[in-house]
């Protein structure tokens, strides 16, 4: 029997959940919902966390195996769509007798690697359950995210106010939902047009981020534009710059690095977001990167008597992968 397939934020206890689809966002937060609930049910339980892409035999074995005070375990298997052979075998053997009192999480992005498994989880075998994370690409999508994000704060938001925030943050999910938050925590009133107006200015037509994120994947021309189009709109170039800075020094951070979300302070989709951002960068390009960066923040508080032309330097250093 094929088992329920669950919206994010339909999650659920099961012995075994296929956390599915490329929105890694709501992966992770249907992942923490999970945890959360479980660690308020028993804040004794044990929280493990495994790659599967790197998995070697017997791990799962190992941590899923009865304590000798049998507290509850949540398991949280991450890159399961780059699984080595190991954890597919394990896995599958895994599932033929689920542990007691375990909760296994699998997180798969996507892809065709794993079919095997994931045919097995979704036929029944583990008696599981799947939480589906697709991207999500429409207005109207995106749209209704937010709503039942206010919905979910007891808050009140003007629907022209809810298109504005929408349209300022549509290229990124997490951002969306931290802008809906930020409205939340700092106002006390229904949420309005001049609300968001006040709070976002300039990104309610071309974002800060949209220029960082056209810049971060090589389209010099789009960036520019978006630029322009935020500048038209009132945007001030500071915080403009300052996008770029979190942008760029979170992937400096990341680069390099194989540690956990958890190890570097910061949440997954930022990691994963990261790690997309540094394809094609080297360790001189961030280098260059950086330096331009320190150039660009002096000259838009006042170094430069041109400060737009000092965004866009930096935005042909970043469109360049900071090669020369």
């Amino acid at each position: 029997m094929a088992i329920p397939q669950l919206a994010w934020n339909q999650v659920r206890p099961a012995p075994v959940v296929l956390v599915s689809g490329t929105e890694g966002f709501l992966a992770d937060r249907a992942i923490r919902r999970l945890r959360d609930f479980l660690k308020g049910e028993d804040p004794s339980m044990e929280v493990v966390d495994l790659d599967a892409d790197s998995y070697a035999a017997g791990e799962l074995l190992t941590v899923a195996s009865p304590s000798l005070f049998m507290e509850p375990r949540f398991i949280r298997v991450n890159s399961v769509e780059k699984c080595t052979d190991a954890f597919i075998t394990e896995t599958l053997s895994y599932l033929e007798d689920p542990a007691e009192n375990t909760y296994l999480v699998l997180r798969h992005n996507g892809g065709v690697r794993g079919k095997k498994l994931l045919d097995a989880l979704r036929g029944g075998l583990g008696g599981g359950i799947e939480v589906v994370c697709a991207e999500l690409k429409k207005d109207a999508e995106k749209y209704d995210f937010a709503v039942n994000e206010f919905k979910a704060g007891a808050r009140r938001i003007t629907p022209g106010a809810l298109r504005a925030l929408v349209g300022a943050f549509s290229d990124d999910l997490a951002e969306l939902a931290s802008a809906c938050q930020q409205l939340m925590d700092d106002t006390s009133n229904e949420i309005n047009e001049s609300t968001v107006e006040r709070y976002y200015g300039g990104r309610v037509e071309s974002n800060a981020f949209k220029v960082a994120d056209a810049a971060l994947a090589g389209r010099r021309g789009d960036a520019l534009v978006s630029l322009r189009h935020a500048l038209d709109s009132g945007a001030d170039p500071v915080p403009i710059v300052a996008a770029f800075a979190m942008k760029v020094r979170t992937m400096a951070k990341v680069a390099g690095n194989r540690a956990s979300a958890a190890e570097l302070g910061m949440a997954p989709w930022m990691l994963n977001r990261a790690r997309k951002d540094l394809a094609g960068w080297n360790e001189d390009g961030l280098a260059r990167a950086i330096e331009a960066l320190a150039e660009a923040d002096a000259g838009v508080k006042g170094a430069s008597r041109d400060p737009v032309y000092a965004i866009e330097r930096l935005i042909g250093v970043i469109a360049a992968r900071g090669r020369l």
